[in-house]
């Protein structure tokens, strides 16, 4: 049995349909059933809550491998999932970090990923690290300002991303859990292109059939009140400007060929993604 966390989400979704689609048992943990009523008929649902220890047993019990996505700026959520999995005799975990854990000096935003690969690596339990960069789906923050004024603020100029489909992340994770030869490494994960923020732009307004504009952010303050417009704690607001900040300065883009590599096939292309998803903008 594989248990997905995070199931409802852009990466544990089409994860738990690229395991589905194998044919594997799969089980899904759920704060709210409602969101996972389009999962695949034939995957079980488990109430619970990895902020909440006491409601994980019924999850991880008979869970052989577990695909482990925890969110939030802390690690409690990784202690509480590493802790039920022991309990339960977890064979393999599968953990979802950030590539941004690969930076010299690691940024704010990599400590905390850091920290919860440590717990994950400290547990005893074989397992093997994901890495993904930027997501195409972040693209989708943009849609306020896009469907209101038919723009969208750059904060990263002449910074280049080679953002990824979660779809491929899931592929990856999917493939990971299924066979064997993974355990104990760390797959650091992007997409094929490098693009800046203007490139992406042009590419979506392709997809809508719609003209956009690209505003440069006037400070970095602004930029976050546009991703956060009700405010963001302290931390994340000083990490989110930090990584600004490093993305800004990387005009080539940090590009790895871990996708084609393991799944034998090239990246999903942001246009590829634009098109999915033109609705959203309109």
């Amino acid at each position: 049995m594989i248990l997905v966390t995070g199931a409802t989400g852009n990466v544990g979704r089409a994860l738990v349909r690229a395991l589905d689609a194998k044919g594997a048992p799969v089980r899904a943990l759920v704060r709210d059933p409602a969101r996972a009523a389009r999962l695949p008929a034939r995957v079980e649902r488990v109430v619970g809550d990895l902020g909440e220890p006491a409601t994980l047993a019924p999850a991880f019990d008979g869970a052989d491998r577990v695909f482990l996505l925890t969110p939030g700026l802390g690690s409690e959520h990784t202690a509480h999932a590493v802790a039920a999995a022991r309990a339960a005799g977890v064979r393999h975990l599968v953990h979802l970090s950030s590539a941004n854990v690969l930076g010299d000096p690691v940024p704010a935003m990599g400590r905390w990923h850091h920290d919860r690969e440590e717990i994950v690596r400290g547990s005893g339990i074989p397992f093997t690290v994901l890495r993904p960069g930027g997501f195409m789906t972040n693209a989708l923050e943009w849609a306020d300002t896009i469907r209101t004024g038919g723009y969208v603020l750059d904060p990263v100029g002449p910074g280049r991303l080679a953002p990824i489909d979660p779809a491929d992340v899931a592929d990856v994770a999917a493939l990971v859990l299924t066979e064997d030869g993974h355990r104990g490494e760390h797959h650091a994960l992007t997409g094929g292109e490098a693009l800046t923020v203007t490139e992406q732009v042009a590419l979506l307004a392709a997809a809508t059939g719609r003209p956009l504009a690209v505003r440069p952010a006037a400070t970095p303050e602004e930029a976050v009140r546009a991703r956060f417009p009700d405010g963001a704690p302290a931390a994340l607001a000083a990490a989110i400007t930090e990584t600004f900040a490093l993305l800004r300065a990387d005009t080539t883009g940090f590009r790895t060929d871990t996708v084609q590599r393991l799944l034998g096939r090239a990246p999903r292309t942001f246009a590829d993604w634009c098109a999915r998803h033109a609705d959203a903008f309109r």
